[in-house]
């Protein structure tokens, strides 16, 4: 009895409570595009009634019956206030859509989910994450006129570029960063870079670029910098798109220009010149195999010497995309993207190279340097997408390939031979990187209200990255133009390098719970997952030398004209080639590394959050190699490294006031070295200089702590400051090594001791005076101090302690934005953007030799953007502005005698860039 009792009073609670509570839902949107707006903040004034919107734009509150007045704010939108009368029992729909506080050009690369692309809703993601993230979208690099993705990263705070080493985050090389592509583990098409080179990105395929500045178990744990999670797009919408764009540099396009007799073709245009440049199938076999004249002549029919001069023509760029989302009942849907992007640079470097020795003050190199690079670039993105309520799942199929046409002439004295300061050395080589990405992600809501979910990815990269037939010449450049060359030594050269990746494999599974009181629009969660990748790559590098039949034999020619005077010496059986490569040309890398972690994201209070968890990882490393002194058949040499790490984090945030933030973070990483920095090569330049890998370079292990306060108004602006150290064990870097010759390799110091500052801030000025609402101005700053000290066994330096190498001591970039219409239709922004990193350590010197040092670049651009009608757009941009001195010289306190009357290493100007680029969306 008691217990029908029981159940019959439950019930009628049960129904009191359903009868007097009520339910507000709907939608916010986007007033100018109708795009669903996420992370708005829903409230009941004066209540502790709060919610937000998700990811679709709507939201749900379930109140109690009265008389109130609901809010929707978010940040850089004006807040909308409505009054409204709940009765027991009602469900209220409440649709609003909210105005930006200041105009906006509404194009973008390709149109994309609002609630992820504006400037206004990353500010807004930003604030409400634990973890300390920046993001920048698609919006935001259309405005401020970006063209590709390692631009764009620039404008995050602490992030800058140098020029063909990537990017530096916190004044750490290119070698602390990591690259995620829709946060799937991805390798670089480049043996020379730790991540693909995001120049290569063009802004078309991306829809986020985040960046993770703090560590959490789930992203690798090869963390120090940053690691960079690139988004590609999600269409909304049927669109076509066109865009062509063409671009001149002062002291490049238009100037006379050298290029290779095989490239200056329909196929050269195009970067099809692989096929000029195959090795003579007589090589076969490797060893010292001795080519005959009718072996040469049919092997090398299509690989020239010689140097055709043109006229650089102007740059140029195209790409097309098309994209379309269809909408189905239940609030399934199904979007594709196709993109395809190519674009075509010639560029000249002018200047000095020079270069010191073991124990000697003097150059070993002094040489004025003049490059011709043509470059091609192209890249072609397929997305599929099938979304439901429960299910997401999308594949990403990502081609790239780059090509180089590069012939450089090194003019002066070589090897310390000042009695012939007419030496010459050309250059005459084609690269070529292949990048085949594919992707499979998928995720699943396993109960409907999302408390259980799992979600997903794998993906396969192939890559392929080759220097074929990488030729040399060396001989005198007489005072009439005409070369005079010995053949012999290292005269007359090839070399065939490749490096070919077998097979790179990633994947990632997680699974989240979510659990406890929801707060703020947020619930507490678990996650547990696992990921790893596998990966295989080979290297082969092959030497060709042509010399005399027998002593000595001198030739006076033409020094672009020279291919015949060599098969003419090769059929009268003066000269020969011949294979010179040895048992360590080709070397071999395994890697495995696998993953699990544990993460717990915890809301303590309505004002505190905290984020934690643990990481363990496996890391099994092989490299198989001979060296110069084993034979061919001789069997490998092994050198592994076997490593667990356990790799804690936690990130917390503490909420001051709705629109102000406290962020702590600690955590544990580790950084892997550069293909090219393990890999136990010797990469030889024409010049004699040397670059090597050291093959018994450990993992860097680091302690990372974080401490940040950020404040957002309601007119998109923001401030932070923040505070930052890292403790880094056995850090990697580059160094001169003693030797006859300039050899550049790898070493583990003992430790390295950093930290630094940062400060950002976004203003509106129409806090200054309401004509300036659509004028913004942003600045972000990083200083920083570095202390490493060598290990003991380290014989090459004299000084204990010194900097890091690679890191600068301050980053600053900044920017003005100002908008406007011309008349009823025209929307236009114009931006001017600077940036200029601090003096760095680019080599750490040995051997009584001061540091290397890359001295400050100042980078100004300037963008006008204009959407003209509603379907063109127009952009013109005025790039390096400033044209400085790009600048590597040596130190001032070398414990040798330096008698050289400069320390100037190398110099030269990029000119001053001008594009003009139309877009037309069907």
């Amino acid at each position: 009895m008691k217990i029908k009792f029981l159940l019959f009073w439950l019930f009628l609670s049960v129904i009191s409570f359903a009868q007097n509570t009520t339910k507000i839902k709907g939608i916010v949107t986007d007033k100018d595009s109708n795009q669903p707006l996420g992370f708005v903040s829903v409230s009941l004034k004066g209540t502790g009634y709060k919610t937000d919107t998700d990811v679709n734009g709507s939201y749900e509150l379930n109140v109690k019956p009265g008389n109130f007045t609901l809010v929707f704010s978010f940040v850089g939108y004006k807040s909308y206030e409505k009054n409204i009368t709940l009765t027991s029992g009602q469900t209220l729909e409440v649709n609003t859509s909210l105005q930006e506080n200041s105009s906006k050009i509404e194009e973008v690369v390709v149109k994309v989910s609002v609630k992820k692309t504006t400037e206004t809703a990353l500010l807004k993601e930003q604030q409400k994450a634990v973890e300390m993230k920046q993001s920048i979208g698609s919006q935001e690099m259309e405005r401020k006129g970006i063209s590709d993705v390692e631009e764009g990263l620039t404008k995050v705070t602490g992030i800058t570029k140098a020029e063909s080493r990537g990017l530096f985050v916190r004044g750490l090389e290119n070698r602390y960063n990591n690259l995620l592509i829709n946060d799937l583990q991805a390798p670089s098409n480049s043996p020379f870079k730790k991540i693909i080179p995001l120049d290569l990105f063009p802004t078309d395929i991306v829809g986020v670029l985040g960046v993770f500045k703090t560590f959490n178990p789930n992203i690798p744990g090869d963390f120090a910098g940053a690691t960079i999670n690139v988004e590609t797009t999600e269409p909304q919408s049927s669109q076509t798109k066109l865009s062509v764009g063409f671009g001149y540099v002062t002291n490049n396009n238009g100037n006379d220009f050298l290029i290779s007799e095989s490239a200056n073709n329909t196929d050269g245009f195009f970067g099809i010149q692989k096929k000029y440049r195959e090795l003579p199938n007589a090589y076969g076999t490797i060893g010292a195999y001795r080519l005959t004249s009718a072996q040469y002549k049919e092997g090398y029919k299509n690989s020239s010497w010689n140097v055709d001069k043109v006229g650089a023509p102007i740059n140029n760029s195209i790409s097309f995309s098309h994209s379309d989302k269809f909408k189905f009942n239940n609030n399934r849907s199904f979007s594709y993207l196709i993109s395809l992007n190519g674009d075509n640079k010639y560029q000249v470097r002018r200047g000095v190279e020079r270069s010191f020795i073991e124990g000697l003050g003097e150059y070993n190199n002094d040489l004025y340097s003049q490059s011709y690079s043509y470059q091609t670039n192209a890249s072609t993105l397929v997305g599929l997408k099938y979304k439901s309520n429960r299910l997401q799942v999308a594949t990403n199929s990502i081609y790239i390939r780059t090509t180089e046409s590069l012939i450089k002439d090194q003019y002066g004295i070589l090897s310390n031979q000042k009695s012939t300061p007419n030496r010459l050395v050309r250059t005459n080589q084609f690269e070529q990187s292949d990048y085949f990405n594919n992707q499979l992600l998928a995720s699943y809501k396993l109960t409907s209200d999302d408390k259980h979910s799992v979600k997903g990815g794998i993906s396969y990269v192939k890559t392929l990255y080759e220097l074929p037939d990488r030729k040399f010449l060396d001989g005198k450049l007489n005072s009439d133009g005409s070369f005079e060359n010995s053949y012999g030594g290292n005269t007359l050269n090839r070399q065939h390098f490749n490096i070919k990746g077998n097979y790179y494999v990633s994947g990632m599974f997680e699974y989240n719970f979510k659990f406890g009181k929801e707060i703020n629009g947020k619930s507490n969660k678990l996650s547990l997952g696992y990921n790893s990748f596998k990966n295989s790559i080979v290297s082969n590098y092959r030497f060709f030398s042509t010399r005399a039949l027998s002593g000595s034999y001198t030739v006076t020619t033409s020094l672009n004209d020279i291919n015949d005077q060599i098969l003419s010496d090769i059929d009268n059986g003066l000269v020969f080639e011949r294979e010179e490569s040895t048992a360590d040309y080709k070397v071999k890398l395994n890697q495995f590394v696998n993953a699990g972690y544990a993460n717990l994201f915890f809301n303590l209070t309505e004002k505190l959050e905290i984020n934690g968890g643990v990481r363990f990882e496996t890391s099994d490393r092989t490299i198989k190699f001979r060296t110069i002194a084993d034979s061919f058949d001789s069997k490998y040499r092994k050198n592994t490294e076997k490593k667990n790490y356990i790799l804690p984090s936690i990130n917390s945030k503490y909420a001051l006031t709705d629109k102000a933030n406290l962020r702590l973070a600690a955590s544990k990483t580790i950084t892997r070295p550069v293909l090219m920095e393990v890999l136990p090569v010797q990469f030889v330049n024409p010049d004699g200089t040397v670059e090597t890998g050291n093959g018994g370079l450990k993992d860097t292990e680091n302690l990372n702590a974080d401490l940040k306060y950020e404040f957002f108004s309601d007119k998109k602006d923001m401030v932070a400051v923040g505070v930052y150290g890292k403790n880094i064990q056995d850090p990697i870097e580059r160094i001169f090594k003693p030797s006859a010759t300039q050899i550049t390799t790898f070493q583990n110091s003992k430790v390295a001791n950093l930290y630094g500052a940062e400060f950002e801030f976004i203003f509106n000025m129409a806090h200054i005076a309401k004509n300036l609402d659509n004028f913004s101005v942003g600045l972000n700053a990083s200083v920083m101090k570095t202390k490493v000290e060598i290990s003991d066994d380290n014989q090459l330096e004299n000084n204990p302690s010194r900097e890091l190498q690679g890191a600068s001591n301050w980053v600053l970039n900044a920017d003005a934005k100002y908008e406007f219409n011309l008349g009823k239709e025209i929307k236009n922004t114009v931006s001017l953007v600077y940036g200029v990193k601090g003096k760095s350590i680019f080599a750490v010197g040995t051997a009584g030799l001061d540091h290397i040092y890359e001295m400050p670049f100042h980078k100004l651009d300037f963008v006008y953007s204009s959407k003209l009608t509603k379907n063109l757009s127009a952009k013109f941009s005025a790039d390096n502005i400033l044209n400085p001195y790009q600048r590597f010289q040596l130190g001032n306190n070398s414990e040798i005698q330096i008698t050289e009357p400069s320390l100037l290493l190398k110099e030269y100007k990029k000119g001053v860039g001008l594009s003009l680029s139309l877009s037309y969306t069907f």
